[in-house]
């Protein structure tokens, strides 16, 4: 999720956990897929229920009265802080076990930490309120229970942009910053088993005044020694350094671009031969000049050129050779402020003059 003081503010842990739910992917469902982890979650549930041999599959309130007590026993650690969690997926499983879909999909919609549901949902459920600040790190421990029975590795929970913490007010960003130790802290202490916490930002944010210096608790956490070469980086630390575009990364990723491309086309060899490592090369060389040699800001332009007016073009066209038949062109209403200002002057003498 992209951390902006708008939408996404870090110091509101319940709108962190709700942006979360609302972003939830598996390789089934790319956004929004709580339901069909409850769903896997419940038949895994009934799965070791019946194996136990306590009841006959066609009893079907026998069986769900035994997934309810199973299900209380999978959440009694979570239950002991947020026995609302527990309380409204029991609701939600009898909703959907009697047909009560409108029911179901507004306790569904509390637990994903909505604000705005309605009362009946909430009075069949037998639940008050909504997800605040601190209820939301333990639906968070309830939902990585679920992810684990269900049969899922874990969760990957990505905060990207958080440098943007810099530029809101000061009490906003002190709040959000002590939000970010005590995430870290809660991860460390093990109270999230399976979850993958990973914090993206630049430079300034990490090491300027305006960022995590502004805390030293959370600056001690994530200090790391980059005084050494890079080369030596330790992949293992807290913090990773990624280092910037240069001409072979940019020609690795029009490689990989290119094959994935060229797994959905009957004819691969032809696009590998026609749009071959070389010519790759080539237009990723062009595409950086054309920017004035900043590769860091090329990657954009030149997967857009080599997708739609290569690989596209050879797809559709079988006479047709880039080499042959294209020419690289850029025109400034395509680009970006930063890349149109990447692709002025240096200097005077850069400046061609029709004299």
């Amino acid at each position: 999720m992209q951390i902006s003081e708008a939408e996404t503010p870090l110091h509101r842990l319940e709108t962190i956990y709700r942006r979360l739910i609302e972003r939830l992917s598996t390789s089934d469902v790319y956004q929004g897929a709580l339901r069909g982890v409850l769903e896997s979650w419940f038949y895994a549930l009934e799965e070791d229920v019946l194996a136990g041999g306590a009841v006959d599959e066609s009893d079907s309130e026998g069986l769900l009265a035994l997934t309810n007590a199973l299900m209380e026993q999978r959440l009694a650690a979570i239950n002991r802080h947020a026995p609302a969690f527990s309380t409204a997926l029991r609701a939600y499983r009898r909703a959907l076990a009697e047909g009560e879909t409108a029911m179901a999909d507004g306790i569904l919609a509390w637990l994903s930490g909505e604000p705005n549901v309605g009362a009946a949902p909430k009075r069949y459920a037998g639940i008050k309120g909504d997800v605040d600040h601190f209820g939301a790190l333990s639906f968070l421990q309830g939902l990585l229970v679920i992810l684990r029975d269900a049969g899922f590795s874990g969760l990957v929970l990505v905060l990207d942009e958080v440098e943007t913490l810099q530029r809101v007010r000061g009490d906003v960003r002190e709040k959000s910053l002590n939000a970010l130790r005590q995430l870290i802290d809660e991860v460390d202490a093990g109270r999230f088993p399976g979850l993958y916490l990973l914090i993206t930002g630049t430079p300034a944010f990490f090491d300027g005044p305006q960022g995590v210096q502004r805390l030293p608790p959370l600056a001690q956490r994530l200090q790391v020694d980059f005084a050494t070469d890079a080369r030596f980086d330790n992949p293992r630390a807290v913090q990773v350094r990624l280092p910037g575009f240069d001409l072979a990364r940019l020609g690795l990723v029009g490689r990989k671009i290119r094959d994935i491309y060229a797994l959905a086309q009957p004819n691969k060899d032809r696009l590998r031969q026609v749009a071959d490592d070389a010519f790759i090369d080539d237009m990723a060389r062009a595409v950086a000049g054309n920017l004035g040699g900043r590769i860091g800001v090329a990657p954009r332009l030149f997967l857009k050129k080599l997708v739609g007016e290569v690989l596209d073009r050879v797809d559709q066209f079988p006479d047709f050779d880039p080499r042959q038949h294209y020419a690289l062109t850029i025109a400034d209403a395509e680009l970006t402020d930063v890349e149109r200002d990447a692709r002025r002057a240096a200097s005077v003498d850069d400046v061609d003059l029709k004299l």
